[in-house]
């Protein structure tokens, strides 16, 4: 899709994804990729020629896609802190820059809505690391394409979880009939789409809303006692040697015998033998007991992992360079790559396609939004 039709849309993305992101002004967190150079970073092998693309700008000037005038825009979502996201977004793009020769930016719009529309607003030089929400909406609004999906210990899927204080009386979903919820955000995938979803198709209203601005900050309303419930991801436990350990029963997600958990010497919480890998281990220390005061009650059907979306007219012949860059720092530099990706747990890369969200769609035709209620 060209930029003649989706600009038309931003304007009404602005009003209804305000609600999705919190509103206010955008404030965008932004770090040029040749400004660090990570010291303990393995580059995936410099195997292509850059190629030089040009776009046509609005003075009627081309510039080349991917220099130093005119970098390549990698958007991530503020699913956590800002600060942690871009320390591992500078080691991912100055990685790319060695693979490719482009030059990259990185940057963390001030929500998911606003992470949508700077893609949709540079169609043909952002990539995002966004939600399977996030990106349903931005290929309704302004034809964004799906590239790629993380793995996480194994799965290139994951869950919504319901958490609750350890020492509360909830005991099913149906118990949060009336009970205070935070959530990190509207438009989070886990956070708030699905679990909404499934509450609203139970019959379960729940009762004051705490928007608490990323999934740690969830966690940490149920911790502090501030919400009776809170929403984030669920990445299964895992064992010792990060395998995937949870049996699927989405009745019993949480970790065997809570109650041994401890830091361990690689900084992890650690159970019996089982590491924690779900949301809370981000509070892990700030609050070293979270595992024992935060327990999760339920947690949802299957979502698509996030992944990689490229804007919709971002140039093919760079797409597939950039695609196979990636995928070939995830299989050549594996403990590199979790750490550029470290904020979000990524640690492997999958081919995706359209029809892979096909789920979330479901979920969101149940809530009623579509295209339409962007203007």
């Amino acid at each position: 899709m060209k930029r003649t039709r989706w600009t038309a849309l931003l304007g009404a993305l602005a009003l209804v994804l305000a609600a999705c992101g919190g509103g206010g002004e955008e404030a965008t967190t932004t770090a040029g990729a040749d400004t660090t150079a990570p010291a303990d970073t393995t580059a995936a092998p410099d195997t292509t020629t850059p190629t030089e693309t040009t776009v046509t700008d609005t003075a009627g000037g081309e510039s080349s896609i991917g220099t130093a005038d005119n970098p390549i825009q990698v958007l991530f979502v503020p699913s956590v802190s800002a600060d942690e996201i871009v320390a591992g977004g500078e080691i991912l793009a100055e990685t790319l820059k060695t693979a490719t020769g482009l030059e990259f930016e990185v940057q963390v719009p001030s929500s998911y809505a606003a992470t949508v529309e700077e893609i949709c607003a540079n169609p043909e030089a952002s990539i995002g690391m966004i939600p399977a929400q996030a990106y349903i909406l931005g290929n309704e609004l302004c034809g964004m394409e799906a590239a790629l999906k993380a793995e996480r210990f194994g799965y290139t899927e994951y869950w919504a979880q319901y958490m609750v204080a350890r020492d509360s009386d909830f005991q099913t979903l149906e118990d949060l009939a009336g009970a205070s919820w935070a959530f990190p955000d509207p438009g989070s995938t886990s956070g708030y789409l699905f679990p909404s979803g499934q509450l609203q198709n139970l019959g379960i209203e729940w009762g004051e809303e705490l928007e608490a601005g990323s999934h740690d900050g969830a966690v940490r309303a149920v911790y502090q006692g501030e919400t009776d419930f809170g929403t984030a991801f669920y990445s299964p436990y895992t064992d010792l040697e990060g395998n995937g350990a949870w049996d699927g029963d989405v009745n019993n997600a949480d970790v065997p015998d809570p109650d041994s958990c401890a830091i361990n010497d690689d900084g992890e919480i650690q159970c019996g033998d089982y590491v924690v890998q779900d949301a809370r281990r981000n509070l892990r220390e700030e609050f070293p007991d979270v595992v024992q005061q935060v327990r999760i009650l339920a947690v949802s059907d299957p979502i698509p992992n996030d992944g990689v979306v490229f804007g919709p007219d971002f140039p093919d012949d760079l797409q597939e360079q950039i695609t196979q860059a990636l995928l070939d720092y995830a299989q050549n530099d594996p403990e590199g790559f979790a750490t550029a990706f470290d904020a979000y747990s990524w640690d492997a890369l999958a081919e995706t396609s359209d029809a892979d969200y096909d789920s979330v769609r479901a979920i969101i035709q149940t809530l009623g939004i579509t295209i339409d209620d962007l203007g």
